[in-house]
């Protein structure tokens, strides 16, 4: 059991290669998803907690302000020595309370308290060094502020109501005259509780996407899953069907060749052989009887029709498998094949090529030179075409041959069944390859013509050092 699970079979394969990169794609979603709404929200929510701090601000600054217009006619023409215009001021500060917890405080630049109307064991001791449960600075940052005009300062402070320490926006002014820093303060705690909310909301909301995407992405597996199965038996039908009729039409193939190679071998060799034997045996009647002299022509006939035999097993083997396609490369193969086309035809055929930077593989000249061939006899057959070019070159994108003719073009319903290899093999040819074929067909007049283009992607060109073909031609 354990080894069927770890060893799925086809079925199984394609059902994990369809469910997987759902799941994965799902599970990408989800987190990008999570990820992009707690990067919007979590800027919105900083966005929210600047508005609400800045508005914080704005009422310490106003609050500050009325302070100071509510005094500034007894600061504004008091001496720096004035006790009694400063007790008036701290007087008019203690008695500006606002809300549960709002008041005004006062320190000298030594650090002493002079107002602290909430909290007032706070008054006349001096805090200088005083800091917060977290360590932040607090009465020396006043100082500090104060002596430079004006300024903010964020720290945690008990909060009046409650007793308990909350975190406090201060806005302090220095009075450079007097050396007081006078400043207020608002708690945040409420814009902290509102962001922590808000916080929370994005959460639930991420939480509730994960859900909904969860459930789309298990429908939409349940459809896949399904599809599949569907799908499976389907192909599977279809692979077979296809197989067999590939099968069916690889042993057409070698039946056709093997036909072909039957009829060249009687049409040909066997009537040369004939031929020759005939020779023979008349020279051998003739020599039985002494006639020497008139020996010699049948020999000479006999030995013509032998040395044909020879060329025509050489024409035979070349069309089968070149031995120049190995020994030389494609450019040789291709230009020998035109040669003899054109010798045996009549029709005027042009080869041209250039120099490979790079070498194709065995498969690409194989399968070239097969498309060649092909083309070849089609257009001698078919086509009645009294010009043929061939063109074989390589270029940045791979390699591509290209053979044209100004035959009569190819019929509106081609009939493909007694072609040979045929177009739909070249196709096939090119698609192992990965590369493509081209096949445009013109009837009219004059312009009349068909052109085969072949190309190969890159993938099939070694690279100009490579041992193997080193030592071919293109």
């Amino acid at each position: 059991m354990i080894r069927r699970l770890f060893r799925p079979n086809y079925a199984q394969k394609l059902s994990l290669l369809a469910t997987l990169p759902l799941i994965v794609a799902g599970l990408c979603i989800a987190a990008l998803v999570a990820h992009q709404s707690r990067s919007m929200a979590e800027r919105e929510i900083q966005v929210l907690e600047r508005q609400l701090i800045e508005a914080k601000k704005a009422e310490l600054r106003n609050y500050v302000t009325q302070a100071r217009n509510g005094f500034m006619h007894i600061y504004g023409p008091a001496a720096p020595n004035d006790e009694e215009a400063k007790k008036q001021v701290t007087q008019i500060l203690s008695a500006m309370i606002y809300g549960k917890d709002g008041f005004f405080f006062v320190y000298d630049y030594d650090g002493t308290n002079l107002v602290s109307p909430r909290q007032t064991e706070f008054i006349n001791r001096n805090w200088a060094g005083l800091t917060d449960g977290n360590g932040v600075p607090v009465v020396n940052t006043f100082i500090e502020i104060a002596r430079q005009g004006a300024g903010w300062h964020s720290f945690m402070w008990e909060k009046p109501s409650t007793g308990e320490e909350a975190q406090m926006i201060a806005y302090v002014v220095g009075l450079q005259d007097w050396q007081w820093a006078v400043g207020t303060g608002v708690f945040i705690d409420d814009v902290i509780a509102s962001i922590a909310t808000s916080r929370m909301e994005v959460e639930n909301r991420v939480r509730r996407t994960f859900i909904y995407i969860g459930a789309i992405t298990l429908v939409a597996l349940i459809f896949v899953f399904a599809s599949g199965m569907l799908l499976n038996i389907r192909e599977r039908r279809l692979a077979d069907a296809k197989l067999k009729e590939l099968t069916q039409r690889v042993f057409d193939a070698q039946e056709e060749e093997r036909g072909r190679v039957a009829r060249e071998l009687h049409d040909s060799i066997s009537q040369l052989l004939v031929g020759v034997r005939y020779a023979l045996e008349t020279v051998k009647r003739r020599i039985s009887r002494g006639e020497f002299d008139a020996a010699a022509s049948p020999l000479d006939k006999g030995v013509d029709g032998l040395a044909t035999a020879i060329t025509e097993v050489r024409r035979i083997s070349r069309d089968l498998r070149p031995g120049v396609l190995d020994d030389l490369g494609l450019g040789p193969a291709l230009k020998a094949l035109t040669d003899d086309f054109a010798a045996r035809t009549g029709i005027e055929t042009e080869f041209t090529t250039v120099v490979f930077r790079n070498r194709l593989d065995q498969e690409a000249k194989i399968a070239l030179y097969r498309i060649a061939q092909e083309a070849l006899t089609n257009i001698e057959r078919h086509s009645g075409a009294t010009r043929v070019t061939m063109d074989l070159r390589g270029h940045e994108n791979g390699a591509t041959m290209r053979i044209s003719d100004n035959g009569s073009g190819l019929p509106t319903e081609q009939d493909r069944s007694h072609a040979g290899i045929g177009l739909r093999n070249m196709q096939e040819r090119m698609e192992q390859l990965d590369g493509t074929i081209r096949i445009l067909s013109s009837r009219a007049g004059r312009d009349s013509g068909t052109v085969i283009e072949a190309s190969l992607p890159l993938s099939h060109l070694l690279p100009p050092g490579d041992e193997l073909a080193a030592h071919r031609l293109p």
